[in-house]
């Protein structure tokens, strides 16, 4: 409910259940009975990341796509973008402990980074230590961020895998590689992705995993492009090319209606559930629009 109604918080969860019948109703609350206390519910949330529930719903919500026939098992798209952390530029701080003076404003203290190299080796987030800065690309500003990554199936660009990692320079193709390894079945599939993909390195091991890669291509990149007219000729591959852009649907779902543009969990972990869950709720709503009778007559 949280992720499908935008609702940022336990707290204003609870407080929306005080007196929103819609939600009460679905919770299974009577009209005058008392709502949970929001940190008993955060505590409850607590326990379902130990077990790990974000990936078993996943997974189910996957389970009911496929039996509708609504899952490609044979061409794919895969692409990552910048989840914004739960903490500011000021508590990116050098990591030697290197005495600052002290504060005018022990609150919200003035911070001047002008002039000082600020990089991952030698500073991190005292808010979120997991938190790595990242930018979009050239002529961005820099954040304090994670990477999630998502894999759909390009038939009707469902999620069907998802990895949040660590920002890098090379965490969309590590986290692509991942996916691509999770890919069910021996037969050999498509995988589409941006220009970002396009290295002798992915290129390699997509092959040596039975994915053909059709990413696309980088002919500014030194050495050109890692893939040729033997990949490109085929018409799948201009099919994949424009399939692969309904993937930036999702991460305008889950950033705008699933409140992950900005997460309000610190931690590896935590984010990765979250984002997870979020991807599951976006199936959901997919898959109702793709099953609704409107659209089975059209």
């Amino acid at each position: 409910m949280q992720v499908l109604y935008t609702v940022r918080s336990e707290r204003q969860l609870m407080e929306q259940l005080e007196y929103n019948l819609l939600f009460r109703w679905f919770v299974g609350l009577n009209m005058d009975e008392p709502v949970w206390v929001p940190t008993v519910f955060s505590k409850n949330r607590d326990r379902l990341l130990e077990a790990d529930i974000a990936e078993r719903f996943f997974e189910e919500v996957l389970k009911q796509a496929r039996e509708a026939d609504l899952l490609s098992d044979e061409h794919f798209s895969v692409d990552g973008t910048l989840i914004e952390a739960w903490a500011s530029q000021k508590s990116f701080q050098r990591k030697d402990g290197e005495q600052m003076p002290p504060p005018d404003d022990p609150g919200n203290p003035t911070v001047n980074f002008h002039g000082e190299k600020r990089s991952n080796a030698t500073h991190e987030s005292t808010t979120d230590p997991d938190a790595r800065l990242a930018r979009k690309s050239g002529g961005h500003e820099a954040k304090l961020a994670y990477c999630g990554n998502v894999l759909i199936e390009n038939r009707n660009g469902l999620v069907v895998d998802t990895e949040l990692l660590q920002c890098n320079g090379t965490a969309e193709r590590d986290a692509a590689m991942l996916m691509a390894e999770q890919i069910e079945g021996a037969d050999r599939v498509t995988l589409a992705g941006d220009k970002g993909y396009d290295t002798k390195d992915f290129v390699k091991e997509m092959r040596h995993l039975n994915v053909t890669p059709h990413v696309a291509q980088n002919e500014r990149r030194p050495g050109g492009s890692a893939i040729d007219s033997r990949t490109t000729r085929h018409a799948g591959y201009k099919i994949s090319q424009q399939r692969r852009k309904r993937i930036e649907e999702v991460f305008g779902w889950l950033k705008t209606v699933g409140a992950l543009r900005k997460t309000r969990h610190r931690g590896v972990f935590k984010v990765g559930w979250v984002f997870t869950f979020a991807a599951a709720a976006y199936n959901l709503v997919r898959m109702r629009n793709l099953l609704s009778p409107a659209v089975q007559q059209a």
